[in-house]
């Protein structure tokens, strides 16, 4: 049974469908002084979000589950990674991009790089985490994520949520943002996710699945699902 928990927004009929397009981060070398300033910026708005505070806040409701593990997919510059070992010393914790490790992580978080599609899922249980990284992925994509994390417990989403209150308060970000920033920003939000989509493209049976989404009015939609 799905029950949704917080405020969760009605969508108009009119909503533009789900469009994935090249973000131009992705395409600049790491140490491009534009890479580096939008990563600055994508930090910024992520705090501005709340968006790691809120996956910090899910992990301890799970706290029994986190000694089976933490998984982050999307892992990016290690934040998140880091922030999790710091809650959880004990835990073994994981973290899996295409960028290289970065290099000041502790030796708790073990790193994988390369394409997730490659590389077999993790064995055991615990809680797979996700954040702004579901939103690149077209639909046969994430029902390939969809397969990869079946053998966790846990799992826990935060993406960009498909309406346009996002693109306004982006609107309002431009004067303090780069232009890689202004344009991935609004990409990002066009490839979000509206109430159900989630769960509907991941395959995630309600059968299998205890899910909880919300979205919020700074522009995120998240859902935790965790074994009925």
């Amino acid at each position: 049974m799905r029950r949704p928990i917080g405020r969760t927004s009605v969508r108009p009929i009119s909503l533009p469908a789900r469009s994935v397009i090249p973000e131009i981060l992705d395409s600049l070398a790491g140490d491009d002084p534009e890479a580096v300033r939008s990563r600055k910026d994508l930090r910024r708005v992520n705090f501005l979000m709340g968006n790691e505070r809120w996956v910090c806040g899910q992990l301890r409701k799970f706290q029994p589950t986190v000694a089976s593990g933490i998984v982050e997919i999307g892992a990016g510059d290690g934040a998140l990674c880091r922030k999790m070992a710091r809650m959880f010393p004990g835990a073994p914790i994981a973290g899996y991009d295409l960028a290289m490790r970065p290099a000041d992580l502790v030796p708790q978080v073990a790193w994988h790089v390369g394409d997730i599609f490659t590389k077999p899922s993790p064995t055991s249980s615990g809680i797979l985490v996700a954040n702004l990284f579901l939103h690149h992925f077209e639909k046969a994509a994430l029902a390939g994520i969809g397969r990869w994390i079946e053998g966790f417990d846990v799992l826990i989403f935060n993406e960009p949520d498909r309406s346009s209150l996002p693109h306004f308060l982006g609107k309002l970000l431009h004067p303090f943002i780069n232009r890689v920033t202004r344009h991935d920003m609004h990409v990002s939000i066009d490839a979000g996710f509206v109430s159900g989509e989630m769960e509907a493209l991941l395959n995630l049976s309600r059968g299998h699945w205890r899910i909880h989404e919300t979205s919020t009015w700074r522009g995120a939609r998240r859902v935790v699902a965790s074994h009925t």
